[in-house]
């Protein structure tokens, strides 16, 4: 039995996919799967990923849906996954030499039930870590991690039962993006994640990729962000980030329209207190796009 499910979401990213199938190959413990959630590719994904599968060096899985967006294709993996464990690493991105060996040397020898995975570190091709090293403790939250100062993008490895316990990712008609991290502060309010302070991806950001897009997809995606807001306003540690988040939350509804979400919402004091900021992050927002 495999223990890991290591999944990619990838759209028309066929020619970036080769990288990362290398370092799978490269792995030392094979007791991993690979599943590829193609979202609606109309390169030669398919048929790239099919020449690996006969190839027979790695256990793939391909699975093709209509765009949905990285949101929709992590909601479909979470469904098809099977392994004890799941991590995603992107499709511009690949695994660090002998990754799956540390993570299942370290899941095995500390796992317990009020656990949900692993939080390890992502670095850059030249080795760069990114952002801050995790705390030298035993265990922590991704949120608690960053309110008390941490930095950067982190790779998280999540038990897969658990991820299930929470809700969906919503799927918005014409939308393509509701932020990931809305079900990990979910996910943090009743488990934390063990340590690793060693690298398990390695990252290289793309000028199409979701970063490099941010103002345009804030404004194509209104309703998935103003989705991740809600769970931020609620859950946030600090009054700062709960405010922060009421601010873009504002925002986000004035791109939908539809100015009773103002009034709908469990945090209604700190979303009035927001609105003149909201208003005036929009306007930047659309001056950014507009001369971009």
């Amino acid at each position: 039995m495999k223990q890991i499910t290591i999944f990619t979401p990838s759209y028309n990213r066929s020619h970036l996919l080769l990288r990362l199938y290398e370092s799978l190959k490269k792995q030392s413990n094979r007791s991993f799967k690979w599943l590829i959630v193609d979202d609606g590719s109309y390169d030669d994904t398919k048929q790239v990923v099919h020449s690996w599968i006969k190839e027979g060096i790695i256990e793939i899985r391909y699975y093709y849906q209509e765009n949905q967006g990285m949101h929709g294709a992590h909601n479909s993996a979470y469904e098809l996954i099977d392994t004890e464990l799941n991590v995603c690493i992107d499709s511009d991105d690949y695994l660090a030499d002998n990754a799956v060996d540390k993570i299942l040397k370290v899941w095995n020898e500390n796992s317990n039930s009020n656990l949900a995975g692993i939080i390890g570190l992502d670095a850059t091709n030249d080795g760069g870590i990114i952002g801050s090293l995790l705390p030298d403790t035993e265990t922590v939250t991704l949120s608690g991690f960053y309110a008390n100062g941490g930095t950067g993008d982190k790779k998280l490895v999540y038990r897969t039962e658990v991820v299930n316990e929470y809700p969906k990712y919503g799927i918005y008609s014409g939308e393509r993006l509701v932020p990931l991290g809305s079900k990990y502060i979910l996910i943090d309010q009743d488990y934390e994640l063990l340590v690793m302070n060693e690298v398990i991806c390695v990252v290289e950001y793309q000028e199409d990729g979701s970063s490099g897009t941010i103002f345009k997809q804030y404004k194509q995606s209104p309703k998935g962000f103003a989705e991740a807001r809600r769970v931020s306003m609620q859950y946030g540690i600090r009054f700062r980030d709960r405010f922060r988040a009421a601010i873009h939350y504002v925002s986000s509804v004035i791109f939908i329209n539809d100015y009773k979400l103002l009034r709908h919402n469990s945090n209604l004091g700190l979303v009035f207190l927001a609105i003149p900021f909201g208003i005036i992050l929009n306007i930047y927002i659309r001056l950014r796009i507009r001369f971009s």
